[in-house]
């Protein structure tokens, strides 16, 4: 087979068997067909490929200056790639199975401060350019905080599950995995708008949109594309630096505050839909000093006369 007819099969069975999202398959072919294009530009493809020609694949991608998280990224999908083929029977060995590739650094995620987070509610309530716009901005960044929803979970959102006043919306996440989340007074109250408008401005006869944020466009809700661009206008207009504020900052301040406001790491990564609690830890960081204050005052030895003063250093 072609290595194209490879990058399909792999592609079609990762949809099939796993329930992969868009944006994790064209992940996928971006990174294989990178890579079988380095072995094409020295007259090799993926039926004959050695260990040593992935292993330069990973010192082309050093030199070219591609992250150390590019680079685990892009050994990760050719490893399930030749797996995929050696249980397929295309080939008899896996030449990648052995291989080890740099070690993911986990970055701190960016978030924002509590009063950072207000003022990009409040921009969201004026900044738009009609009423009906601002009740839509306001509905997405009042859920999205309120929630920690993914982007690709928020615009997608079905209406029906806005429908009612509920005090917890269902939501269909990574892998096809669903969970609840909760929504605060300021969301019901902003969801609650949003509907009344759009139950208002429907067009009689005509069927109504599936989705709680609508579009004309082909996928027929809001962009996550659109909506990345609009939080970065908000952003400017209330007075803050757009180049450090995303869709997915307000994520990480939704499960940075609430650990900082005492929510339990379980409770947090149930939210957020990780699969892992491993994911969640990397947030620990914004409570060390909360930790610090917490064993001073509750530890026993914390209630005992200068007792913390004469432990050992």
């Amino acid at each position: 087979m072609s290595d194209s007819r490879w990058l399909e099969r792999f592609l079609e069975a990762i949809q099939a068997e796993r329930d992969a999202a868009r944006n994790t398959t064209l992940s996928y072919a971006r990174d294989l067909t990178d890579f079988s294009g380095f072995l094409a530009a020295r007259g090799r493809d993926l039926a004959v490929a050695e260990r040593t020609e992935i292993e330069a694949y990973l010192v082309d991608q050093a030199d070219r200056g591609m992250a150390d998280s590019t680079r685990a990224r892009r050994l990760s999908a050719i490893r399930q790639l030749f797996r995929f083929a050696f249980l397929e029977g295309w080939r008899e060995d896996d030449p990648a199975a052995l291989i080890r590739g740099p070690k993911r650094q986990r970055a701190l995620p960016a978030s924002l401060a509590e009063a950072d987070v207000d003022r990009l509610l409040e921009a969201a309530t004026s900044f738009g350019r009609n009423p009906a716009d601002r009740l839509r901005d306001t509905c997405l960044m009042q859920l999205l905080y309120a929630t920690g929803l993914r982007v690709s979970e928020l615009v997608s959102l079905p209406v029906a599950a806005a429908r009612g006043d509920p005090r917890m919306i269902l939501v269909r996440g990574k892998g096809g995995r669903e969970r609840m989340v909760p929504l605060s007074p300021p969301a019901r109250e902003a969801l609650a708008a949003w509907l009344v408008h759009l139950d208002a401005t429907a067009a009689p006869g005509r069927p109504r949109s599936a989705y709680l944020f609508p579009s004309r466009g082909r996928r027929g809700h809001m962009t996550r594309e659109r909506f990345f661009l609009l939080v970065k206008d908000l952003a400017r207009f209330a007075g803050l630096d757009p180049t450090h504020i995303s869709p997915h900052t307000l994520r990480h301040a939704f499960a940075t505050h609430l650990l900082a406001h005492g929510a339990d790491l379980r409770v947090i990564q149930t939210l957020l839909g990780h699969a892992s609690i491993a994911t969640t830890e990397i947030y620990t960081h914004v409570i060390e000093a909360r930790l610090k204050e917490l064993v001073l005052e509750r530890h026993p030895l914390a209630t005992r006369d200068h007792a913390l003063e004469a432990l050992p250093r």
